[in-house]
Protein backbone atom coordinates (compact mmCIF):
# COMPACT_ATOMS: atom_id res chain seq x y z
CA UNK A 1 0.00 0.00 0.00
CA UNK A 2 2.75 2.40 0.78
CA UNK A 3 4.45 1.71 -2.54
CA UNK A 4 1.26 2.32 -4.47
CA UNK A 5 0.75 5.55 -2.59
CA UNK A 6 4.27 6.68 -3.34
CA UNK A 7 3.87 5.98 -7.02
CA UNK A 8 0.62 7.91 -7.08
CA UNK A 9 2.24 10.92 -5.47
CA UNK A 10 4.85 11.09 -8.25
CA UNK A 11 2.57 10.20 -11.20
CA UNK A 12 1.43 12.78 -13.75
CA UNK A 13 -1.93 14.49 -13.04
CA UNK A 14 -4.86 13.45 -15.31
CA UNK A 15 -5.41 15.62 -18.39
CA UNK A 16 -8.08 18.33 -18.08
CA UNK A 17 -11.24 17.89 -20.24
CA UNK A 18 -11.00 19.73 -23.56
CA UNK A 19 -12.63 23.14 -23.88
CA UNK A 20 -15.18 23.80 -26.64
CA UNK A 21 -12.58 25.82 -28.53
CA UNK A 22 -10.13 22.93 -28.38
CA UNK A 23 -12.80 20.56 -29.64
CA UNK A 24 -13.42 22.69 -32.72
CA UNK A 25 -9.75 23.09 -33.67
CA UNK A 26 -8.23 20.48 -35.97
CA UNK A 27 -4.62 19.43 -35.58
CA UNK A 28 -2.12 21.17 -37.83
CA UNK A 29 -1.38 19.14 -40.95
CA UNK A 30 0.99 21.44 -42.80
CA UNK A 31 3.30 19.47 -45.11
CA UNK A 32 7.00 19.41 -44.29
CA UNK A 33 9.11 21.71 -46.42
CA UNK A 34 11.56 20.00 -48.71
CA UNK A 35 15.21 20.29 -47.72
CA UNK A 36 17.11 21.62 -50.75
CA UNK A 37 20.31 20.10 -49.39
CA UNK A 38 18.94 16.57 -49.25
CA UNK A 39 16.92 14.46 -46.86
CA UNK A 40 16.88 15.43 -43.27
CA UNK A 41 19.41 13.59 -41.06
CA UNK A 42 18.36 12.60 -37.60
CA UNK A 43 20.96 13.44 -34.97
CA UNK A 44 21.61 10.59 -32.56
CA UNK A 45 23.18 11.61 -29.26
CA UNK A 46 26.50 9.86 -28.59
CA UNK A 47 26.40 6.86 -26.31
CA UNK A 48 28.41 7.55 -23.19
CA UNK A 49 31.33 5.13 -22.66
CA UNK A 50 30.36 2.22 -20.48
CA UNK A 51 32.44 1.48 -17.40
CA UNK A 52 33.46 -2.06 -16.50
CA UNK A 53 31.11 -3.65 -13.99
CA UNK A 54 32.04 -2.97 -10.40
CA UNK A 55 33.24 -6.15 -8.66
CA UNK A 56 31.52 -7.31 -5.47
CA UNK A 57 32.41 -4.95 -2.65
CA UNK A 58 34.81 -6.10 0.05
CA UNK A 59 33.72 -4.81 3.42
CA UNK A 60 37.30 -4.09 4.45
CA UNK A 61 38.36 -2.35 1.22
CA UNK A 62 37.43 0.61 -0.90
CA UNK A 63 37.19 0.72 -4.71
CA UNK A 64 38.29 3.33 -7.23
CA UNK A 65 37.88 3.30 -11.01
CA UNK A 66 41.30 3.64 -12.67
CA UNK A 67 41.03 4.06 -16.43
CA UNK A 68 39.20 0.85 -17.38
CA UNK A 69 39.38 -1.28 -14.24
CA UNK A 70 38.33 -1.16 -10.60
CA UNK A 71 41.18 -1.00 -8.10
CA UNK A 72 40.64 -2.17 -4.55
CA UNK A 73 42.61 -0.66 -1.71
CA UNK A 74 42.56 -0.69 2.06
CA UNK A 75 42.86 2.52 4.04
CA UNK A 76 44.61 2.92 7.35
CA UNK A 77 44.52 6.19 9.25
CA UNK A 78 47.65 7.13 11.17
CA UNK A 79 49.56 9.99 12.74
CA UNK A 80 51.90 10.32 9.78
CA UNK A 81 51.89 13.65 7.94
CA UNK A 82 51.84 12.36 4.37
CA UNK A 83 50.00 9.78 2.28
CA UNK A 84 51.81 6.44 2.09
CA UNK A 85 51.58 3.61 -0.43
CA UNK A 86 52.28 -0.07 0.31
CA UNK A 87 51.96 -3.10 -1.95
CA UNK A 88 51.73 -6.34 0.02
CA UNK A 89 50.10 -9.77 -0.24
CA UNK A 90 46.67 -8.18 0.15
CA UNK A 91 47.18 -5.63 -2.64
CA UNK A 92 47.33 -1.86 -2.21
CA UNK A 93 47.25 -0.33 1.26
CA UNK A 94 47.02 3.42 1.74
CA UNK A 95 48.11 5.14 4.93
CA UNK A 96 47.01 8.74 5.51
CA UNK A 97 46.44 11.26 8.30
CA UNK A 98 42.90 11.54 9.66
CA UNK A 99 42.43 15.01 8.23
CA UNK A 100 43.10 13.95 4.62
CA UNK A 101 39.87 13.46 2.65
CA UNK A 102 39.00 10.39 0.58
CA UNK A 103 39.02 12.60 -2.51
CA UNK A 104 42.63 13.62 -1.81
CA UNK A 105 43.64 10.01 -1.19
CA UNK A 106 42.10 8.82 -4.44
CA UNK A 107 43.66 11.70 -6.34
CA UNK A 108 47.04 10.55 -5.00
CA UNK A 109 46.24 7.02 -6.23
CA UNK A 110 45.47 8.35 -9.72
CA UNK A 111 48.75 10.27 -9.79
CA UNK A 112 50.67 7.10 -8.82
CA UNK A 113 48.61 4.67 -10.90
CA UNK A 114 51.48 3.64 -13.19
CA UNK A 115 53.70 2.78 -10.23
CA UNK A 116 50.84 0.99 -8.46
CA UNK A 117 49.92 -1.03 -11.55
CA UNK A 118 53.54 -2.07 -12.15
CA UNK A 119 54.02 -3.19 -8.54
CA UNK A 120 50.74 -5.10 -8.47
CA UNK A 121 51.73 -6.90 -11.68
CA UNK A 122 55.10 -7.81 -10.17
CA UNK A 123 53.37 -9.15 -7.08
CA UNK A 124 50.96 -11.17 -9.24
CA UNK A 125 53.83 -12.68 -11.24
CA UNK A 126 55.63 -13.70 -8.06
CA UNK A 127 52.46 -15.31 -6.73
CA UNK A 128 52.03 -17.26 -9.97
CA UNK A 129 55.62 -18.47 -9.81
CA UNK A 130 55.15 -19.66 -6.24
CA UNK A 131 52.13 -21.65 -7.37
CA UNK A 132 54.18 -23.48 -9.98
CA UNK A 133 55.45 -26.95 -9.07
CA UNK A 134 58.65 -26.96 -7.06
CA UNK A 135 61.83 -28.53 -8.37
CA UNK A 136 61.78 -32.34 -8.31
CA UNK A 137 65.06 -33.65 -6.97
CA UNK A 138 65.87 -36.49 -9.34
CA UNK A 139 68.33 -37.35 -12.09
CA UNK A 140 68.01 -34.84 -14.93
CA UNK A 141 66.58 -32.01 -12.81
CA UNK A 142 67.49 -28.44 -13.79
CA UNK A 143 69.20 -26.22 -11.25
CA UNK A 144 69.81 -22.44 -11.58
CA UNK A 145 73.51 -21.55 -11.50
CA UNK A 146 75.17 -18.24 -12.47
CA UNK A 147 72.13 -17.05 -14.41
CA UNK A 148 71.64 -20.26 -16.39
CA UNK A 149 70.61 -23.85 -15.76
CA UNK A 150 72.76 -26.86 -15.05
CA UNK A 151 71.64 -30.49 -15.15
CA UNK A 152 71.72 -32.58 -12.00
CA UNK A 153 73.08 -36.11 -12.39
CA UNK A 154 72.83 -38.69 -9.63
CA UNK A 155 75.30 -41.57 -9.57
CA UNK A 156 74.69 -44.43 -7.16
CA UNK A 157 78.03 -45.37 -5.59
CA UNK A 158 79.46 -45.89 -2.15
CA UNK A 159 82.24 -43.37 -2.87
CA UNK A 160 80.78 -39.95 -2.12
CA UNK A 161 81.80 -37.06 -4.35
CA UNK A 162 80.70 -34.11 -6.47
CA UNK A 163 81.86 -33.36 -10.02
CA UNK A 164 80.94 -30.45 -12.27
CA UNK A 165 81.56 -30.51 -16.02
CA UNK A 166 81.54 -26.94 -17.36
CA UNK A 167 81.34 -28.10 -20.98
CA UNK A 168 78.22 -30.22 -20.55
CA UNK A 169 76.97 -28.09 -17.63
CA UNK A 170 76.27 -31.21 -15.61
CA UNK A 171 76.63 -31.53 -11.86
CA UNK A 172 77.15 -35.17 -10.81
CA UNK A 173 76.40 -36.12 -7.22
CA UNK A 174 77.71 -39.49 -6.08
CA UNK A 175 75.56 -41.03 -3.33
CA UNK A 176 74.80 -44.49 -1.96
CA UNK A 177 71.71 -46.05 -3.49
CA UNK A 178 69.77 -45.82 -0.22
CA UNK A 179 70.50 -42.11 0.26
CA UNK A 180 67.56 -39.84 1.05
CA UNK A 181 66.43 -36.78 -0.89
CA UNK A 182 67.63 -34.55 1.95
CA UNK A 183 71.13 -35.99 1.65
CA UNK A 184 71.07 -35.10 -2.04
CA UNK A 185 69.95 -31.56 -1.24
CA UNK A 186 72.68 -31.18 1.37
CA UNK A 187 75.38 -32.21 -1.12
CA UNK A 188 74.11 -29.81 -3.77
CA UNK A 189 73.78 -26.94 -1.29
CA UNK A 190 77.30 -27.55 0.03
CA UNK A 191 78.70 -27.41 -3.51
CA UNK A 192 76.78 -24.23 -4.33
CA UNK A 193 78.01 -22.54 -1.16
CA UNK A 194 81.61 -23.47 -1.98
CA UNK A 195 81.14 -22.01 -5.45
CA UNK A 196 79.62 -18.85 -3.98
CA UNK A 197 82.55 -18.39 -1.59
CA UNK A 198 85.06 -18.93 -4.40
CA UNK A 199 83.42 -16.46 -6.79
CA UNK A 200 82.76 -13.84 -4.11
CA UNK A 201 86.40 -13.94 -3.01
CA UNK A 202 87.47 -13.50 -6.64
CA UNK A 203 85.18 -10.54 -7.36
CA UNK A 204 85.50 -8.59 -4.11
CA UNK A 205 89.16 -7.55 -4.62
CA UNK A 206 88.37 -6.41 -8.19
CA UNK A 207 85.81 -3.84 -7.08
CA UNK A 208 87.65 -2.94 -3.88
CA UNK A 209 90.62 -1.91 -6.02
CA UNK A 210 88.39 0.12 -8.33
CA UNK A 211 86.93 1.93 -5.35
CA UNK A 212 90.22 2.28 -3.47
CA UNK A 213 88.94 0.64 -0.28
CA UNK A 214 89.84 -2.46 1.70
CA UNK A 215 87.45 -4.81 3.47
CA UNK A 216 88.12 -6.79 6.61
CA UNK A 217 86.43 -10.12 5.82
CA UNK A 218 83.75 -11.86 3.82
CA UNK A 219 81.29 -14.46 5.07
CA UNK A 220 78.26 -16.17 3.61
CA UNK A 221 74.74 -15.26 4.61
CA UNK A 222 71.49 -17.22 4.37
CA UNK A 223 69.14 -14.28 4.99
CA UNK A 224 65.70 -14.44 3.41
CA UNK A 225 65.26 -10.72 2.72
CA UNK A 226 68.77 -9.30 2.17
CA UNK A 227 71.35 -10.06 -0.50
CA UNK A 228 74.25 -8.48 1.36
CA UNK A 229 75.40 -6.30 4.25
CA UNK A 230 78.47 -4.33 5.28
CA UNK A 231 79.61 -2.98 8.63
CA UNK A 232 81.74 0.09 9.27
CA UNK A 233 84.55 -2.31 10.26
CA UNK A 234 84.60 -3.70 6.72
CA UNK A 235 82.90 -7.02 7.49
CA UNK A 236 80.91 -8.03 4.42
CA UNK A 237 78.25 -10.70 4.31
CA UNK A 238 76.89 -11.95 0.96
CA UNK A 239 73.93 -14.23 0.49
CA UNK A 240 75.13 -17.56 -0.92
CA UNK A 241 71.93 -17.81 -3.01
CA UNK A 242 73.37 -15.12 -5.27
CA UNK A 243 75.18 -18.04 -6.92
CA UNK A 244 71.89 -18.77 -8.71
CA UNK A 245 72.06 -15.40 -10.49
CA UNK A 246 74.25 -14.03 -13.26
CA UNK A 247 77.73 -12.70 -12.58
CA UNK A 248 76.44 -9.20 -13.40
CA UNK A 249 73.99 -9.27 -10.49
CA UNK A 250 76.65 -10.71 -8.19
CA UNK A 251 79.01 -7.90 -9.15
CA UNK A 252 76.30 -5.32 -8.50
CA UNK A 253 75.72 -6.58 -4.95
CA UNK A 254 79.47 -6.62 -4.31
CA UNK A 255 79.87 -3.07 -5.65
CA UNK A 256 76.88 -2.01 -3.56
CA UNK A 257 78.29 -3.38 -0.29
CA UNK A 258 81.81 -2.09 -0.90
CA UNK A 259 80.41 1.39 -1.59
CA UNK A 260 79.12 1.43 1.98
CA UNK A 261 82.74 1.68 3.07
CA UNK A 262 82.59 5.19 1.59
CA UNK A 263 78.98 6.04 2.47
CA UNK A 264 77.18 4.14 5.23
CA UNK A 265 73.79 5.17 3.90
CA UNK A 266 71.75 5.26 0.70
CA UNK A 267 72.17 8.94 -0.07
CA UNK A 268 72.72 10.37 -3.57
CA UNK A 269 76.44 10.36 -2.77
CA UNK A 270 76.24 6.63 -2.08
CA UNK A 271 74.57 5.86 -5.43
CA UNK A 272 77.08 8.07 -7.20
CA UNK A 273 79.80 5.96 -5.59
CA UNK A 274 78.16 2.75 -6.81
CA UNK A 275 77.85 4.18 -10.31
CA UNK A 276 81.53 5.14 -10.38
CA UNK A 277 82.53 1.45 -10.28
CA UNK A 278 79.36 -0.14 -11.68
CA UNK A 279 77.80 2.18 -14.30
CA UNK A 280 74.84 -0.09 -15.11
CA UNK A 281 73.74 -0.38 -11.49
CA UNK A 282 70.16 0.78 -12.20
CA UNK A 283 69.47 -2.10 -14.61
CA UNK A 284 71.04 -4.61 -12.23
CA UNK A 285 69.12 -3.17 -9.30
CA UNK A 286 65.80 -3.55 -11.12
CA UNK A 287 66.67 -7.05 -12.34
CA UNK A 288 67.52 -8.17 -8.81
CA UNK A 289 64.20 -6.87 -7.53
CA UNK A 290 62.40 -9.25 -9.89
CA UNK A 291 64.00 -12.19 -8.12
CA UNK A 292 62.59 -13.44 -4.84
CA UNK A 293 64.06 -16.03 -2.50
CA UNK A 294 60.86 -18.09 -2.62
CA UNK A 295 61.37 -18.61 -6.36
CA UNK A 296 64.68 -20.44 -5.80
CA UNK A 297 65.13 -24.16 -5.11
CA UNK A 298 64.10 -25.23 -1.65
CA UNK A 299 66.83 -27.02 0.28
Amino acid sequence: MQLALQLDLFSEPPAAPPTPLQQQQAPSCEPLQENPLGPAVQTVPPVPPSHPPRPPANSSKRQILIQDYWLEYSLQRSKRRTIGFLINEDGLRMTAPRWVTIADIEQAIREKQRWITAKLNERRERTNKRMQPQMIWNDGARLPYLGGDITLRIQATQAAGVRYDADSRELTICLPGQASEQQLKDRVQSWLQQEAKRIFNERLPVYAEKLGVSFHSMSLSAATTRWGSCTSQGKIRLNWRLIHFSLTLIDYVIAHELSHLREMNHSPQFWATVQSIFPDFEQAKQALRHHAAEELPVF
